[in-house]
């Protein structure tokens, strides 16, 4: 079976957005610790997914969502906008690796336990290509690599409708236990 055309993709990815904003919460939040507790990573990703738990503020900020978790992996969706552009006249690296880095702590997050927590030891970004709001919508790709007691590993691709890599990242998060509430 071949590919589909990039009008197609663009079209199932404009599609999977609207369905996930009509689910999920209006107003951006941090979901409370009352709200979490008892749940393993993947159950509070989704959550946020299923409209039980509110976005994160970022995501408001620089126009990203998150799309989809699965065990080890999470998919976030932005679109470029002139307001995220540099003084060059493109988006701005940190845009990428904001997009990049919530792909990949995020598909650690999936592989938690509950009472488990993580924070990012290391992050690495590589911009391969320009990115502007010609680019209607591109997606952060985060994979777990190697799942470890303390230490997590996970790789992120930041690709667009058509198949082209923007750019690609890594990192490395310390896992720990979560203290007793409060």
């Amino acid at each position: 079976m071949s590919p589909s055309p990039p009008e197609d993709l663009l079209a199932t990815w404009q599609a999977d957005e609207a369905t996930l904003r009509s689910r999920q919460q209006a107003d951006s939040g941090l979901a409370s610790r009352t709200m979490l507790a008892g749940k393993t990573g993947l159950q509070q990703m989704q959550a946020m997914l299923d409209g039980l738990a509110p976005r994160p503020p970022i995501s408001e900020t620089l126009d990203f969502m998150l799309i989809s978790v699965t065990d080890g992996e999470a998919v976030f969706q932005g679109r470029p906008q002139f307001k995220h552009y540099n003084p060059l006249g493109s988006v701005h690296g940190g845009w990428f690796a904001t997009l990049l880095d919530s792909a990949l702590g995020c598909s650690v997050h999936t592989t938690l336990p509950a009472g488990r927590a993580y924070t990012t030891l290391e992050f690495k970004v590589n911009l391969v290509r320009a990115l502007t709001d010609k680019v209607p919508l591109v997606r952060a790709i985060g994979r777990v690599v190697h799942r470890g007691r303390q230490v997590t590993t996970a790789e992120a691709e930041l690709v667009g409708h058509d198949g082209k890599l923007y750019a690609h990242a890594s990192t490395t998060c310390l896992l720990f236990d979560l203290p007793a509430s409060a």
